[in-house]
């Protein structure tokens, strides 16, 4: 019963979705078949269902509909390539649900290509979660890459570095960075970076077509404070700077410029890929999260963005 339930909604979300694309965005049938992945038989279904379910009135009757509208006005806002939003729960609008679910069918999507993707992979814990919700399939075509190292400070694996767990669930090749998050200094990175077969991996990197990336608020409650990157002393440093946010280890400011020296200067991570030739998604939502959030936007740090309601509605508020 449970699982006819969840399928039954998840058709009225299919539903809502193309009601609104057609009936709101004025989208023809074949524009919802492509945006949607479907057939033009399944898309024109579709626009049916949401007329007969009872979706569209003066409006659509539908949270996905309010979704899609804050989706896209942040598209047009911050001129982003790809907005999804997902409905908040309103008694924890900081909760990766319905996010990471969402993440996990646009990377999905990515994977089903019958051409062969390079995809860059970040670290974090709403990405981790994305992650978990992969359906398992054989991928041996395509190439997946971390863009973060995969050591902890104590020389264990770094818990939300998931490029494995990728690899084990799409059984695509996997390139991980063999390296700690953050060097003890400068001159380590130089030497780790110079190593041949990192050298690569970092080159391979920088040809990704599409990158899926965390992004960490730099409060008290910092990741990588809490999870033993960098010390009290290394945050309230990057704090003092005007560091609010970091993408794969590299701090910015509210400006979402990259905070000079400091931890910069011993993040072992590689640049984010280009994004003029590549999308660059971020998966993040919650309150704390909004400045870095902000600046990676404005900055064009990232040109895609997926998290809820309650986040994507406090970021158009100014």
């Amino acid at each position: 019963m449970s699982a006819r339930n969840d399928n039954s909604a998840s058709r009225l979300d299919d539903a809502a979705r193309a009601g609104w694309l057609y009936y709101v965005a004025g989208n023809t049938q074949e524009e919802i078949a492509a945006k949607l992945g479907i057939s033009r038989q399944s898309a024109q279904r579709l626009v049916s269902l949401s007329v007969s379910e009872g979706l569209i009135k003066v409006r659509l009757d539908h949270p996905i509909g309010r979704c899609m509208d804050l989706a896209a006005r942040l598209k047009s806002r911050f001129a982003l390539d790809l907005a999804e939003v997902v409905p908040s729960d309103p008694a924890n609008p900081s909760t990766t649900l319905g996010v990471a679910e969402a993440a996990a069918a646009e990377i999905e999507k990515w994977l089903k290509s019958a051409e062969p993707i390079v995809m860059a992979i970040g670290t974090g814990r709403t990405l981790k979660a994305a992650i978990e919700q992969l359906t398992p399939m054989e991928c041996p075509h395509h190439k997946v890459v971390a863009l973060t190292g995969s050591i902890a400070p104590d020389g264990s694996a770094a818990f939300y570095n998931v490029i494995f767990n990728v690899a084990d669930t799409v059984k695509a090749r996997s390139f991980p960075m063999p390296l700690p998050v953050i060097a003890s200094s400068t001159r380590e990175r130089e030497l780790l970076h110079g190593q041949p077969m990192i050298r690569e991996t970092l080159a391979l990197s920088a040809e990704a077509d599409v990158s899926f990336v965390g992004l960490g608020d730099l409060g008290p409650q910092a990741p990588l404070f809490l999870d033993g990157f960098i010390n009290e002393a290394e945050l309230k440093a990057l704090q003092k700077a005007g560091a609010v946010g970091e993408i794969c280890g590299w701090a910015f400011d509210d400006d979402g410029r990259l905070i000079e020296g400091l931890t910069n200067d011993r993040v072992a991570s590689a640049p984010l890929p280009s994004r003029e030739g590549s999308l660059v998604v971020a998966i993040a939502v919650g309150e704390q999260k909004l400045p870095g959030i902000r600046a990676a936007l404005n900055r064009r740090l990232v040109n895609g963005l997926i998290t809820n309601e309650s986040t994507a509605g406090a970021l158009l508020l100014d």
